[in-house]
């Protein structure tokens, strides 16, 4: 769940000024004093060094947001304006999905256990009896040290120490990936192994610096839009969760940018609902225990890199995306299709699917209407409501409600799993052993679901109230 904070605000400011200079035909022109702009002379740099640390930082936050990774051999020397001119010549996306800012990381020591001076020096001196690596010493002024070249960062001492004076301080990406995707190199910058992502997101989030960055694709949008090829945009059900607006005004702003349709992922979420409840039944009906949903990428990732025992219990049902793909295509033959979510996930699943050409998050989408200054009209309406049922799959134990309303004879026993942390990691792979008490598991890389993404433009309560009142229940 992502919390409102600078580099968030950062992240969004620079994507919107960028967009903002698109609008304008001057991006090329213009790019290259954006980190002057933003941190001028005499400014107070925001939680770096200086404005020129932070010029620097700014520069390189910039080229994910253009849709390039960040490369170790790139010359640092090529003006941004190089990197905006060929952003905007390109024809085919970058397939990195996420890239670490190196600028901006390198603040996070590995050390996890520190003594703070809370430390009485104490004479029970607990910590320094239990440490099993003899890693605890005492200064002179009475206070323990922990010699890090022996800690094995047990944890002992924190538990032992009767005044809370020893504090583990996590690396926040690396604490919060659930699959040890993310480590250090040799110069403490986080490298992301794509061997082990799931591509939960937590991690871009998590960080205090803002060095994650998805590679995005607005740019490429926008030029596709500028050469006037025909895109139709599919927005998620969780979209409802992001606007305090109807589906029918969501829509006629998304169509300003310059899509000739935004159609709702929720028709296909009832595509979902019936291939998956008659799956479920045959699945049920030949002696299988249990079978998982397979909307989540990032649960479909879990299961392909790390949780391959779980491959016979998951749906070969495709995602609600899925069907939506084949109905606008159905509809427009011609066009090109955008994904619009709140995931990094949906970034592997759009470029593993032959018919989806680009994706856009719910920042993303945001920042377009912030830079195109584009504001929601009250008398929009819906060209075609979705049923309620569709919508529900944005939120936990959305696609096992439509599943027991569809198909109330299947006796459906369910499990919720929202939330792929480590925890519920090891839950789900004791499930794969025969231990699940259901016979039909939901599986959400994100607590409360899709409405809660690492890529939306509110965070989860506020989410949540607005999704609530779109469905009717406020």
């Amino acid at each position: 769940m992502a919390f409102v904070n600078n580099t968030m605000i950062v992240r969004r400011e620079l994507m919107s000024k960028l967009i903002h200079h698109f609008k304008e035909g001057n991006l090329v022109e213009e790019i290259d004093r954006i980190p002057i702009r933003m941190s001028p002379k005499n400014a107070q740099a925001r939680g770096r060094c200086c404005i020129h640390k932070e010029r620097a930082v700014l520069k390189y936050k910039m080229l994910p947001i253009l849709g390039y990774p960040i490369d170790d051999e790139e010359d640092e020397l090529i003006p941004l304006s190089d990197y905006a001119k060929r952003a905007l010549e390109r024809k085919e996306t970058n397939k990195t999905i996420l890239t670490v800012v190196d600028e901006a990381c390198t603040a996070c020591v590995k050390t996890n256990y520190v003594v703070t001076n809370l430390c009485k020096g104490c004479v029970a001196r607990s910590c320094y009896m239990n440490c099993p690596k003899d890693a605890i010493s005492f200064m002179e002024n009475g206070q323990a040290h922990i010699n890090h070249s022996k800690c094995i960062n047990c944890g002992i001492c924190k538990e032992a120490c009767m005044y809370h004076s020893i504090v583990y301080i996590p690396v926040p990406c690396e604490e919060v990936c659930p699959v040890k995707a993310i480590q250090k190199d040799e110069n403490g910058i986080e490298h992301i192994d794509e061997d082990k992502c799931i591509y939960c997101g937590k991690c871009i989030n998590a960080c205090p610096f803002g060095s994650i960055y998805e590679v995005s694709q607005v740019f490429d949008i926008l030029s596709a839009i500028k050469r006037e090829e025909k895109l139709v945009a599919i927005m998620a059900p969780s979209i409802l969760s992001q606007f305090n607006n109807t589906i029918g005004e969501i829509a006629a702003a998304v169509e300003k940018i310059g899509f000739i349709e935004a159609m709702e992922v929720a028709h296909g979420a009832m595509e979902t609902t019936r291939r998956e409840g008659d799956e479920l039944q045959d699945k049920l009906e030949a002696g299988q225990q249990f079978m998982t949903t397979s909307c989540c990428p990032s649960y479909i990732e879990l299961v392909n890199k790390h949780l391959t025992e779980m491959k016979p219990f998951v749906s070969h049902t495709g995602s609600p995306m899925y069907y939506t793909i084949e109905m606008a295509k159905e509809k427009y033959p011609d066009a090109k299709v955008v994904f619009i979510g709140p995931c990094v996930g949906k970034r592997k699943e759009v470029l593993d699917h032959p018919d989806i050409d680009y994706i856009l998050t719910f920042e993303e989408i945001d920042t377009l209407f912030t830079g195109f200054a584009i504001e929601m009209v009250a008398s929009a309406t819906e060209k075609e409501p979705a049923p309620m049922a569709g919508r529900g799959f944005a939120r936990a134990g959305g696609v096992i409600a439509a599943i027991q309303t569809m198909y109330p004879q299947l006796g459906v026993k369910p499990i919720s799993v929202a939330n792929l942390n480590k925890k519920n990691v090891a839950l789900l792979r004791a499930y794969a052993k025969g231990k699940a008490p259901g016979n039909f598991i939901e599986v959400m890389a994100c607590e409360g679901g899709c409405i809660s993404g690492p890529c939306g433009k509110v965070d989860y309560t506020q989410a949540q109230k607005i999704f609530k009142k779109a469905m009717g229940e406020i």
